[in-house]
């Protein structure tokens, strides 16, 4: 035990090294360089896999109907991306439609699909809009494993109140305060850990510490094909701490043309969850590479 958690501390300090190393002045600094020209959208990705995913099939997209394209990949979370589609580093960015509600309005009521895409428009800065929201749905989840999950009889989160005080939770720095994080865990379900222990956001890292027993449970996406080939235990979110989180084009509206809404638009008509979770699995499991895994599904599904 000792030795894995001292391997799990060198690739968090690994990964902490290259964060700084790599984007400590301006976490939206360009792959295809500083800056593009104004008839270039900059397509930009948050830190994790499926979204970078997704950042290809925007640009992909958009390629296939004559839009010049440059990529901003694995900037960060809201806390970074947003800013840069406000002052206009980057332009287009795949979101989820709960979570972005929530970092625009931390005591936004809508739980539903389509409350929450409603809700939107209202809660976003003046320079940006929302596209077509699709039917894949990608949701945060308290993830523990099978023996985990037998030991404490726990089927949904609300089980975790007698039982969490003495577990710990792993998950990405942001869940430690965002409102459906620890905060909403405690308002919904009166569940407190007793232990967080700051990870990636559904990543390698999360997946890994709760495999090994370094947490006893994690936050993690629901798409994730490592749930299904670790018989991990996805706990029922009854009270709806976690909102709908449909896959949405987040673009400012100045580079919103309508050639741009039609090729966007048209991708979210496609995808579904089913889709995107075997997608993620072709980069995720099969390790193949998530821009030609982009190509290969536009060119099946007619966008290219």
């Amino acid at each position: 035990m000792l030795r894995s958690r001292m391997a799990l501390g060198a690739a968090i300090a690994a990964v902490a090294l290259a964060v700084t190393a790599c984007g400590s002045d301006n976490p939206t600094k360009s792959d295809t360089g500083d800056s593009a020209p104004s008839d270039t959208i900059v397509v930009g990705s948050a830190n994790f896999q499926e979204n970078v995913l997704l950042a290809h099939i925007y640009a992909e997209a958009l390629k296939a109907k004559g839009v010049k394209v440059s990529t901003k990949l694995n900037i960060g979370s809201r806390e970074a991306y947003v800013p840069g589609l406000e002052d206009g580093s980057i332009d287009l960015i795949p979101d989820y439609t709960g979570n972005l509600l929530l970092f625009l309005n931390k005591t936004a009521p809508e739980t539903s699909s389509d409350d929450v895409y409603a809700a939107l428009p209202k809660a976003l800065p003046d320079k940006l809009i929302v596209l077509d929201q699709s039917k894949a749905e990608d949701k945060d989840a308290i993830v523990v494993t099978k023996e985990t999950a037998s030991k404490h009889s726990l089927k949904s989160i609300a089980d975790l109140e007698p039982v969490a005080s003495k577990l710990t939770l792993g998950g990405p720095p942001e869940f430690k305060t965002r409102p459906d994080g620890i905060p909403g865990l405690k308002e919904n379900y009166n569940v407190t850990f007793g232990t967080y222990r700051t990870l990636d956001a559904g990543g390698p890292l999360t997946v890994n510490a709760l495999k090994n027993g370094q947490i006893d449970a994690g936050d993690i996406f629901t798409t994730d094909p490592s749930i299904t080939a670790n018989d991990f235990v996805v706990l029922d979110d009854p009270k709806s701490n976690f909102s709908a989180q449909n896959v949405v084009p987040l673009i400012n509206k100045a580079k919103a043309s309508d050639k741009v809404k039609s090729a966007l638009n048209a991708v979210s008509a496609k995808l579904d969850t089913k889709t995107l979770t075997d997608l993620l699995s072709k980069v995720v499991t099969d390790k193949q590479d998530p821009n030609a895994v982009a190509k290969e599904w536009l060119s099946s599904a007619g966008l290219s």
